[in-house]
């Protein structure tokens, strides 16, 4: 793992998202003392120890809103394990799916229902998860890892892909200052934001402001959209070459209030023609989205 910082570092990156285990596996071995080590020691030589600098995702397999006791149960357990690597680890925010409701399906045809309330399978779904979140916290006091809870498409019978439903989710656990979001641009749009233009773009950054809190927000995925606005397709594009709009990451990087809020790249990780990494390619594009310091007179 610790090679993601050294070509963070190697890269001129800031920050860095990594899994501490493989994300499609249900059981793993668990840390070794020596490889923690090796970790915190290359974490302190980056200078980001004890910092927001490094977030962890968890593991795909997780569904903390399964309405089946025995699945469910799985994917706490596994959760757990999740945030104990990640205490263990000095890594403040874990990036998690909030789940999926299951049960009655969903047409791919249907359109996210983004400003009104949940149906009632969502909401049970969404309770369900807090539940879920509420056992953790029980188990787990005192930890410094976050649950970061992150804006979805909407695909399937998966929720978050509204504001509302992460704002429910918030409200209601018991300890709500333990769950903060991650904000996906690619998931947001795909779910039915439009954030195309400079205008649209600020009322969506309000809209989430007014219903969950943009102080809440603790991780950036920037990733554009293959799929078109609303389409519900969780498919990531390089920066500018999708359905985002550059005015979508330009509000977030300008926004001041986001200056010190990790921001992830996953795009693929591959060259352009020119033979430089994407990477590179997308960092520069949107670090010439950032505000010129004002010269000292």
């Amino acid at each position: 793992m610790q090679n993601a910082l050294v070509a963070a570092k190697e890269q001129g990156m800031d920050c860095v998202q990594v899994f501490t285990k493989n994300q499609r596996q249900w059981k793993t071995k668990p840390l070794k003392n020596e490889d923690v080590e090796v970790w915190l020691a290359q974490l302190q030589d980056n200078g980001w120890d004890y910092t927001n600098r490094v977030v962890s995702h968890n593991s795909y397999l997780v569904n903390l809103a399964s309405p089946e006791i025995d699945s469910r149960n799985k994917s706490i357990a596994l959760q757990r394990e999740e945030l104990e690597r990640c205490e263990r680890l000095h890594i403040p925010s874990l990036v998690s799916h909030p789940g999926a409701r299951l049960g009655t399906p969903r047409k791919t045809t249907d359109k996210n229902n983004l400003h009104g309330n949940p149906t009632k399978e969502e909401l049970l779904g969404l309770k369900r998860i807090a539940k879920s979140i509420d056992i953790l916290h029980k188990e787990l006091p005192n930890y410094n890892t976050k649950i970061c809870l992150e804006t979805t498409v909407g695909s399937g019978t998966n929720l978050g892909y509204s504001f509302t439903h992460l704002a429910i989710i918030r409200n209601e656990v018991s300890d709500p200052e333990r769950i903060a979001f991650c904000f996906d641009t690619c998931h947001v749009t795909a779910a039915g934001y439009d954030l195309r233009t400079n205008k649209k773009a600020e009322e969506v950054i309000q809209q989430f402001e007014e219903i969950a809190g943009l102080e809440n927000i603790k991780v950036f995925h920037f990733n554009d959209s293959i799929g078109e606005v609303g389409s519900r397709k969780d498919r990531h594009a390089h920066i500018g070459e999708g359905a985002c709009g550059l005015s979508c990451f330009e509000a977030i990087v300008k926004n001041t209030r986001f200056r010190d809020v990790p921001k992830i790249l996953e795009t693929s990780k591959e060259e352009n023609k020119q033979g430089k990494l994407m990477d590179m390619v997308n960092i520069a594009k949107l670090r010439s989205m950032q505000p010129k310091a004002r010269k000292r007179r």
